[in-house]
C-alpha cells in the first residue's frame, strides 16, 4: 500500500481507537498532503538508539501502536535469547520522564511485555534515565526500557533500550531486535491487555542516591555551604536525586527556580528543555543574579545532560560549553582522584568531542579512549573493562575513571552505564565550591587551563530539516562531502567512519558511522554528521588557537568554508 492507502486503513479500521481515527479524520487529503505522507510514509525506525519521533497518529509516529510493536519485538528477542523461565523470573526494568504521554507509554510496555510472560518491574515514578541503567543491575533484570527523547522539543518522545549491564544497544544488539521488530507486520498481533500479575511497582531513588554518593570527591563542609547553587530540572525528572545528593554533600544554599519544578512535558517555561541553549536558564540566571549566586544548574528532562551558567567578574553570568566542562571536571578528577589503586586508569570521550581533556588525561598518565557519537559507546567501553577482568582478557582490562562528550553529557562511577546528569551535577558543585574557596570562578579556573594547554575554540552548528524532502537533503550533503575532497585547507587527516575503522589495540573496529571528521595541519578538526534522533545535519569544530581571537577568526573562516560548501548559507 502507498502511503494515502495506509493513512485511509487507520482512519477507517476501528481496531484503532477513536482518538486516533479523530485525529487522521481532521486532516484534509488536499490540504495537508505533505503531513499524511510524513505520518506514513515509513514505518518509525527502530534504530540503533531505539525509537524516537514527534508523537501522533501514523506508523511514522510515536503512539500507543508503534510502541506496542516495538515491545512485542523485545519481548520476543528476550525470549530467544533468554528462554520463558529466565524471562519470567527476571524480566525487564521500565522507566519514564515527565514527557507527555511517557507514563502512558510506560504502562503500554509493561501491558506488552507481561502479556508475553515476562517479568516487569516498573518504576513508581518518573525517573532519570540514568536511574533506569542502575535499576537494571540492582534489581537484575535482564533488560531496561525507558520512554524519553531526552532533550528533544515538547512535541517528541521516544524509546531506549539497556541491556543487562544496564548500557543502552549497541549496532550489533539492536540489529537484532531490529530484526525482531520488522517481523512483527500487523498490529492486531500486540497484545495489548497484559497481565498485572507480572507487573511489579517498585523504587530505587534512595539507592541511586547513594551511589551517587560514592563519586563525591571533595569534603571540606564550609567551602561547600559557602556555595550559593540556583537549579532548575526544567520541568523534568532531576528534581528530587539532584536535590538530595547536594543535600546529603553537604550544599546548605540551593536555590530552585519555582517555575520550572514542576514536572509538566509542555515545558511551558522554556522554548526548548535544552540545558545547551542559554534560554533554557534564563530563568536560573536571572534568579542567579538576584541572589548573588556563584553557579547555574540545569538538567534536561531525564536529567541525563547537565548545562551550567558561572558568575563572572562584572557580574554577569558566562554559559560554559560541554567541552569547557568536560575540561574542567577531568582537571577536578585527576587532582581528586587516588589513583595508586587502578590497575589501568582510562577515560572515554567521543570522536566530535574536544581533545582539551584528553590531553589533560594522556599528561596523567591516563589511557584514553575514543569512540563514535553516542553515549552507549561509552557504555559499551564500561561494559566490556569490566567483563576483561572477569574474563581474563588483558589487553581490554582498565578502571573507568570518567566518559564524557560535547553535549553535556558527563559520567564518573559505574553505578550507571549512560550519562548521568545527577552525579554531574554533585561534581560540578564540588569543583565550583573548591574554586571559590580558593578565590575563583570556574570560568577563571578555565582560562588557567587554556593558559596551559592552549586555547580551545569549540563550537556546533545544527540544520534541522524535517520531512521526507530534509531527509533526502541531508544524505545528498554527505554524498557530495565524500566525493568531493576536503574542502578545507591543510588538511592533513580525513576518516570516513562509515567504513571500518580501527578502535584502540585489543577492540577491534568501531562500527560504521555516518561520520566525516577533517583534521588541520595544527590540530583543529571538523566533523559531519546526520543526527541520529533528529532530521538534521551537525557540524562540529574545534579549532585550536594562540589565543581567543585568533581562535574565533579562525573559527568563523572554517563555518564560512563548510556551510557555504553544502548550501547552508
Amino acid at each position: 500500500m502507498n502511503y494515502l492507502d495506509t493513512y485511509n486503513l487507520w482512519k477507517n479500521d476501528h481496531f484503532f481507537n477513536p482518538s486516533t481515527r479523530e485525529e487522521l479524520a481532521a486532516l484534509d487529503p488536499e490540504v495537508d498532503q505533505k503531513e499524511i505522507e510524513d505520518r506514513f510514509y515509513c514505518d518509525l525506525s527502530f534504530g540503533t538508539g531505539g525509537l524516537r519521533g514527534v508523537m501522533g497518529a501514523g506508523t511514522n509516529r510515536m503512539n500507543r501502536y508503534t510502541v506496542g510493536k516495538a515491545t512485542m519485538g523485545l519481548g520476543k528477542y528476550l525470549l530467544h535469547l533468554h528462554g520463558a523461565e529466565k524471562c519470567r523470573e527476571s524480566g525487564v526494568a521500565v522507566g519514564y520522564d515527565t514527557r507527555n504521554n511517557s507514563e502512558y507509554f510506560s504502562r503500554i510496555t509493561a501491558n506488552v511485555l507481561s502479556g508475553m510472560g515476562i517479568r516487569v518491574r516498573l518504576h513508581a515514578r518518573a525517573c532519570p534515565t540514568p536511574q533506569l541503567s542502575f535499576s537494571v543491575r540492582h534489581w537484575r533484570t535482564l533488560a531496561g526500557v525507558v520512554i524519553t527523547a531526552s532533550h528533544n522539543p515538547r512535541e517528541y518522545n521516544g524509546y531506549k533500550v539497556y541491556d543487562e549491564f544496564g548500557c543502552q544497544l549497541v549496532p550489533k544488539q539492536a540489529e537484532k531486535v531490529i530484526a525482531y521488530v520488522n517481523a512483527v507486520t500487523d498490529y492486531r498481533a500486540v497484545n495489548f491487555a497484559g497481565d498485572s500479575s507480572l507487573i511489579s511497582v517498585a523504587d530505587c531513588t534512595d539507592d541511586f542516591a547513594s551511589a551517587v554518593m560514592q563519586q563525591s570527591r571533595y569534603h571540606d563542609a564550609a567551602a561547600k555551604s559557602n556555595l550559593k547553587i540556583v537549579y532548575t530540572p526544567l520541568h523534568g525528572t532531576g528534581s528530587i536525586p539532584v536535590q538530595e545528593v547536594l543535600r546529603l554533600d553537604g550544599f546548605t544554599q540551593v536555590d530552585t527556580v519555582a517555575e520550572q519544578m514542576v514536572p509538566d512535558g509542555n515545558f511551558p517555561t522554556v522554548a526548548s528543555p535544552n540545558p545547551e541553549d542559554r534560554r533554557a536558564l534564563e530563568l536560573g540566571i536571572a534568579q542567579a543574579g538576584d541572589t548573588d549566586a556563584d553557579i547555574v544548574l540545569g538538567t534536561d528532562p531525564d536529567a541525563d545532560r547537565v548545562g551550567i551558567a558561572v558568575r563572572v567578574s562584572d557580574g554577569g553570568y558566562q554559559l560554559m560549553t560541554g567541552n569547557q566542562v568536560g575540561a574542567l571536571l577531568m582537571d577536578f578528577l585527576l587532582n581528586h582522584t587516588d589513583f595508586s589503586g587502578f590497575y589501568r586508569p582510562a577515560v572515554v570521550k567521543t570522536v566530535v568531542t574536544s581533545e582539551l581533556g584528553a590531553e589533560m588525561a594522556r599528561r596523567k598518565g591516563l589511557a584514553v579512549f575514543s569512540t563514535l557519537t553516542g553515549f552507549k559507546y561509552i557504555g559499551e567501553k564500561i561494559v566490556q573493562f569490566g567483563q576483561a577482568g572477569m574474563k581474563g582478557i588483558p589487553e581490554q582490562r582498565y578502571d573507568f575513571v570518567f566518559g564524557y562528550e560535547e553535549s553535556y553529557g558527563y559520567l564518573a562511577g559505574t553505578h550507571a552505564a549512560d550519562k548521568d546528569a545527577v552525579v554531574s551535577s554533585l561534581l560540578i558543585c564540588e569543583m565550583a565550591a573548591r574554586a571559590k574557596a580558593e578565590g575563583m570562578t570556574l570560568a577563571e579556573k578555565m582560562d588557567r587551563i587554556y593558559a596551559e594547554f592552549g586555547y580551545y575554540q569549540d563550537a556546533l552548528d545544527s540544520f534541522t530539516l524535517k520531512g521526507k524532502d530534509g531527509l533526502e537533503s541531508i544524505s545528498s550533503m554527505m554524498h557530495k562531502l565524500r566525493s568531493g575532497g576536503s574542502p578545507f585547507k591543510h588538511t592533513v587527516q580525513v576518516t570516513d567512519y562509515s567504513v571500518p575503522v580501527a578502535a584502540e589495540p585489543g577492540f577491534g573496529s568501531l562500527p560504521n558511522a555516518d561520520v566525516l571528521k577533517y583534521v588541520l595541519e595544527d590540530g583543529s578538526w571538523i566533523a559531519v554528521r546526520p543526527s541520529g534522533t533528529e532530521p538534521k545535519i551537525k557540524i562540529y569544530y574545534s579549532v585550536k588557537g594562540e589565543n581567543r581571537a585568533a581562535a574565533e577568526t579562525k573559527l568563523r573562516e572554517i563555518r564560512d568554508m563548510i556551510q557555504a560548501k553544502l548550501g547552508l548559507k
